[in-house]
């Protein structure tokens, strides 16, 4: 099984309540500021819902996934909305999505996974659509107790993109979040896919 995910069911109580927590404003409106007006966006690993629930009040259609059933199920509770048990591999659309949001969420998946997903990402998403994702910023990679964590800088997630000829970077940088006690950086960045 998957440990990670097997790691969020176990303590999905516990990472919902931390997410409520935390502060995403910034970047949910710089990510909303490159979708175009009710657009459609797959919240790709939803977590507890509140990302979709701030784009649905923004006046944005909105698919939220997860993989984890038990914070489906938590996320669907919140948000009184069907929420999708979908793991990352599994996505399987064409030309559906104006934007994918995956926050914190494909960091779980390594780096030869990262390498099939993406042109799974690309084929779902519009032409001229994005995709934001966000990792826990550095070089490393690897597990920290259940899960598994690919970490990016600028130039390493430059380096992968540059792998997709469809993408184009349109904006990266980096973030601090307190999250327990400890202050994390986070890298987090928007590609557009340019054509077929």
């Amino acid at each position: 099984m998957n440990t990670t995910l097997e790691y969020y069911d176990e303590n999905a109580e516990k990472y919902v309540k931390e997410s409520f927590a935390l502060t995403a404003r910034d970047n949910q409106d710089m990510f909303l500021s490159f979708v175009k007006r009710g657009g459609h966006i797959l919240d790709f690993g939803c977590g507890s819902g509140r990302d979709t629930a701030f784009f649905l009040m923004k006046g944005f259609t909105v698919v939220p996934t997860d993989g984890s059933e038990c914070i489906c199920r938590l996320a669907s509770e919140y948000l009184k909305m069907p929420v999708k048990v979908l793991e990352f591999n599994e996505l399987d659309e064409e030309n559906e999505y104006d934007a994918i949001y995956a926050s914190a969420s494909i960091m779980h998946l390594e780096h030869d996974e990262l390498m099939k997903l993406y042109p799974k990402i690309i084929k779902a998403l519009k032409k001229d659509g994005i995709l934001y994702a966000s990792f826990e910023y550095g070089e490393e990679d690897g597990y920290v107790d259940m899960c598994y964590y690919t970490r990016m800088t600028e130039n390493k997630y430059t380096d992968f993109i540059g792998q997709f000829p469809q993408l184009k970077m349109v904006m990266q940088n980096t973030f601090h979040q307190k999250s327990g006690g400890s202050d994390l950086v986070w890298y987090q960045s928007i590609v557009r896919k340019t054509g077929e």
